[in-house]
């Protein structure tokens, strides 16, 4: 069975399909001509294998850009984060709510061999395979990239780690407030003569995630190009070591070492004159480089004025001034920002079993060029709705021209193991 989804799955998903002129092109299981608001990654198959945060913030991005993402749970239990909390929406994690939507849900115990092939035979007919175990684990499994590329060369299969595939920190497994600590970002964040602190959102997992994102797109390309999958390696610690841009800059180039700076910046020290004359002609503070020089002198001048009037009074001041600003928002201001009302930021969705809940929206946005229809492909998500555990078991019968497979998965799980089987039918 498995032999004969590789066979099939190889021509359908090549990414060899003849077309006018010999073009090569990913099957989109859709006519070409139909194009207005097409989803980017429309027809795109992938199975998730992550949980927590980083595996399903990429997995949730590439769902917003129209893929169809199949998140596998354990039974009963289901990801990590449907127990964080509160706060809880029913029984309902907001923070699981908060990076799992466009997905759709089934129970299997990978550590079951029925579990096991039911992912391999899932896997056969997906574009990509996303997981975030400590690396190892899977291959111990059976489902490790060579296990999956002998049934499904065609698949772009990426690993998403604490540290990295091979190395003296791979075997450990990965936290973003640890990696943060290790990569450097907890020692440049926090006040200037305070202890390190960790950000307020998860910044190494959110990146990591990103890169993942991102890689898996140019995954897709390079099977565009040459009709067969690869393996991604993305981890924490090289992320958030990327991330470090100018900071690991200065150091490795000229030897500087960071330090934290609060709300400061290390290289640039404010120029505007805010009613004070007296600095105009001031030669210390003349050049960027000499207000670096002098920052704590012009800092502490400056804080001064500031505390002269209130925030609304400075925002109404600098408004038309051409100088940068903005204030320091509580997340109620957040979200009652114009700005971010106007982008569209506050996503509502109905979820199945509490109701109507909001989270942010999607955040880029693309529209054709001519598109004479008001919403993008961006304006909704395909499916607003978050998984519940093993929600597609029940019943799943689908004729997607996507996959050209009529499919019913019919699943029966207790704690001890998945019996699910996985039928497929041409």
């Amino acid at each position: 069975m498995l032999a004969t989804l590789a066979r099939v799955a190889t021509v359908r998903r090549s990414g060899l399909r003849p077309g006018p002129g010999s073009r090569r092109g990913l099957w989109t299981g859709r006519p070409q001509a139909d194009t207005d608001n097409v989803k980017p990654l429309e027809g795109v198959k992938i199975l998730d294998l992550t949980r927590v945060l980083a595996g399903p913030f990429a997995t949730m991005n590439l769902g917003d850009l129209g893929a169809e993402v199949i998140k596998v749970e354990r039974p009963g239990a289901g990801d990590d984060t449907r127990t964080w909390g509160p706060p809880f929406v029913g029984t309902e994690s907001t923070y699981f709510l908060s990076v799992n939507r466009n997905k759709k849900s089934i129970a299997v115990n990978i550590k079951d061999p029925n579990g096991v092939k039911i992912i391999k035979e899932l896997a056969a007919i997906c574009d990509v395979f996303v997981e975030n175990y400590v690396p190892g684990k899977l291959s111990a499994l059976g489902l490790g990239y060579a296990d999956i590329d002998r049934i499904a060369p065609h698949v772009v299969y990426c690993s998403i780690t604490g540290y990295g595939q091979t190395g003296p920190l791979s075997q450990r497994a990965g936290y973003d407030a640890v990696a943060s600590a290790v990569s450097g970002l907890m020692h440049i964040t926090g006040p200037e003569d305070g202890d390190p602190v960790r950000p307020g959102v998860a910044m190494t997992d959110l990146a990591t995630g990103l890169y993942a994102c991102g890689a898996i797109m140019a995954g897709l390309i390079q099977r565009y190009k040459t009709g067969k999958g690869l393996f991604i390696d993305c981890n924490l610690l090289s992320s958030q070591v990327a991330c470090l841009t100018q900071v690991a800059g200065n150091y490795l180039i000229a030897r500087k070492e960071a330090k934290r700076w609060g709300t400061a910046h290390g290289s640039i020290v404010p120029y505007q004159i805010l009613n004070l004359p007296e600095l105009i002609d001031d030669c210390k503070y003349k050049t960027n480089h000499l207000r670096v020089q002098n920052r704590k002198e012009l800092i502490r001048i400056l804080s001064a004025r500031f505390e002269e009037a209130m925030t609304s009074e400075w925002l109404h001041r600098f408004e038309g001034s051409g100088v940068p600003y903005g204030p320091i928002n509580n997340m109620k201001n957040v979200f009652a920002e114009p700005q971010v009302l106007h982008n569209d930021l506050i996503m509502e969705m109905k979820h199945p079993t509490v109701g109507k809940i909001s989270v942010p929206g999607t955040k880029v946005s693309c529209q054709l060029l001519g598109c004479e229809q008001q919403d993008s492909w961006d304006s909704q998500p395909a499916h607003p709705g978050r998984p519940q555990i093993g929600a597609e078991c029940s019943s799943w019968e689908t004729s997607s021209p996507c996959w050209g497979w009529r499919r019913i998965l019919l699943c029966y799980s207790n704690f001890r193991g998945s019996l699910c089987l996985w039928k497929l039918k041409v």
